[in-house]
């Protein structure tokens, strides 16, 4: 539910703009009249799968993150560029792992960083998988795939082992949906 709160936009600049995000910089009046500079990171968004093969396992990825100098366990995502959420994660999934989902079914769209940032995040249960063996990783991308029972990742997940909160969030929601199809 969108609603302007009682802020009134006074003026807007760029600061900074790149393929990936844009930094953006709004003079507004909150409700109390005093006059503030709001800025905030303007993202297009982006897709994340929690792919899980027949077996129960799902598709995971050990990925180099230089902006916070570690390695983590993630579920394959990606940005939108331009795509549909769903088709961005279908993409993101082959193109990190080789694997294709057949089946891919909406979790859920939120909000990371709601407090600097309008980036969404669509998470995805991707299933009927298969192997396509076709890669095509960015320069960017480290990425060493990994197969993990989905159990043993909620595990992880819940004992705040999987730090990437979205990954984090995901297979959580992926359990849950698949304890409802049961």
């Amino acid at each position: 539910m969108k609603h302007d709160g009682g802020w009134r936009p006074r003026g807007s600049r760029v600061l900074f703009e790149s393929h990936w995000f844009g930094l953006r910089q709004d003079d507004v009046e909150p409700p109390d009249g005093q006059p503030i500079t709001y800025t905030y990171v303007e993202h297009p968004g982006y897709a994340m799968i929690v792919p899980l093969l027949e077996d129960g396992r799902v598709v995971m990825e050990r990925v180099y993150r230089y902006t916070i100098q570690e390695t983590l366990l993630e579920c394959p995502s990606g940005g939108l560029d331009g795509d549909a959420p769903e088709a961005a994660a279908r993409r993101e999934l082959e193109e990190e792992t080789g694997w294709v989902a057949n089946s891919v079914e909406l979790l859920g769209a939120f909000y990371g960083s709601k407090g600097i940032s309008n980036e969404r995040f669509h998470l995805f249960l991707g299933s009927d998988l298969h192997y396509s063996g076709r890669t095509a990783l960015e320069a960017t991308e480290q990425i060493e795939v990994e197969l993990v029972p989905l159990e043993r990742a909620v595990e992880l997940a819940l004992a705040g082992e999987i730090t990437d909160a979205p990954s984090a969030l995901g297979l959580l929601l992926a359990r849950e949906r698949l304890r409802g199809l049961r």
